[in-house]
């Protein structure tokens, strides 16, 4: 039987922040405190989410903004929300952050730099206390957004030149080359390279760069490279393949000769296996082909495709753990790092720039 004066009462008054701290026995602050994913001990955290559970509390997060300058959100920020190795990524960061209860606020830019200007704008009107933000090239007022919010940023999938304030990345072009590099000692000289359908694909352009790179070293002094198609408008991995196999029927009347076709991504890789297919062409026999990412279609594919795979879901993982640990060191800004070590053990030696590794996977394609 529940008393007239118990919150978990079907006829109780809604349930009051002053009503959890009382069934918690801490303070309001406290409660505030847990609810805005701050730094609280784990004992204090576990008798609050408790209480809070039995009472079905929920927070007001605007009035709650409102009285502390902040909310629990986190602002993410994605390229496409249509491809597996992000949404990876972002469930790496959730997966992280919701045992401090923050929240995940998610947008995608479409690859478009003034679309991201846009979304930072909006994003930072709704008070996050960080940014994860993918890449590391901005308009100037991104930037300076980025700057003068004076909360965590952390760019992603790329290391930038300029960091804006933490990086979880790898390099693109050196993750090419060793591509390159593999095909090479495999036998192969005479390697095309299908670009991405877009020059608004950065992280396709670095690749491109570690390809020439790597051919350059190579002594092979012979670029076979198509970047435009007539799929050169749309982003969306339909048009991908579509453009990797528009891109191989133009390497082949160029260069006949080609006998390894590396690709930006896999999706174009699946692209020119399929239009492969259709010339009646064997792969790896009469051409291999490799791709980047490792994405499901590359397990599944046939031929498997010889591939670059990262870690997209690790990721996410250390984006959450250095985020945890700026928001640490941001909000007990009198406390040596020494100190924020030793109270929160999980945090220590968590640098500001923290490389993510590649492999290339061999597979039946190449």
């Amino acid at each position: 039987m529940t008393s007239v004066n118990d919150p978990t009462s079907p006829t109780a008054a809604p349930v009051r922040m002053a009503d959890v701290a009382r069934i918690a026995g801490v303070s309001k602050m406290s409660v505030s405190r847990v609810l805005t994913g701050q730094h609280v001990s784990e004992e204090t955290r576990a008798r609050v989410m408790d209480a809070v559970l039995k009472t079905g509390y929920v927070a007001d997060a605007i009035a709650g903004a409102f009285s502390s300058g902040r909310t629990n959100v986190v602002a993410v920020i994605v390229p496409s929300l249509s491809s597996s190795n992000f949404a990876e990524t972002v469930r790496g960061i959730n997966d992280v952050v919701e045992a401090r209860s923050l929240r995940l606020l998610l947008a995608n830019t479409d690859y478009l730099l003034e679309r991201e200007e846009a979304l930072i704008r909006a994003l930072l009107s709704h008070q996050p206390r960080a940014v994860v933000i993918t890449g590391g090239q901005h308009t100037s007022k991104a930037r300076a957004m980025l700057k003068q919010a004076r909360i965590p940023v952390v760019e992603i999938w790329e290391i930038p030149a300029k960091p804006v304030d933490r990086v979880v990345g790898f390099s693109n072009a050196d993750a090419a080359a060793a591509m390159m590099r593999y095909l090479y000692a495999r036998g192969y000289r005479r390697i095309g390279f299908v670009s991405s359908a877009s020059h608004l694909d950065l992280r396709g352009v670095a690749r491109r760069n570690g390809y020439l790179g790597a051919v350059k070293e190579a002594g092979l002094h012979d670029i076979r490279e198509i970047a435009h198609t007539d799929w050169t408008t749309d982003m969306a991995h339909g048009a991908a393949m579509g453009h990797g196999g528009a891109a191989l029927e133009q390497i082949l009347d160029r260069w006949p000769d080609t006998d390894a076709i590396m690709c930006t991504s896999d999706i174009h890789a699946f692209g020119v296996i399929m239009a492969c297919h259709r010339r009646g062409m064997s792969v790896p026999r009469d051409i291999a082909v490799a791709g980047f990412g490792d994405f499901e279609v590359s397990r599944h594919c046939y031929p498997t495709i010889t591939t670059v795979s990262v870690d997209a879901y690790g990721i996410g993982h250390s984006t959450g753990e250095s985020l945890l640990a700026a928001l640490d060191e941001s909000e007990t800004p009198n406390a040596s790092r020494r100190e924020i070590a030793q109270a929160r053990p999980d945090r220590q030696d968590v640098p500001t720039l923290m490389r993510v590794p590649y492999e290339v996977i061999p597979r039946e394609s190449a």
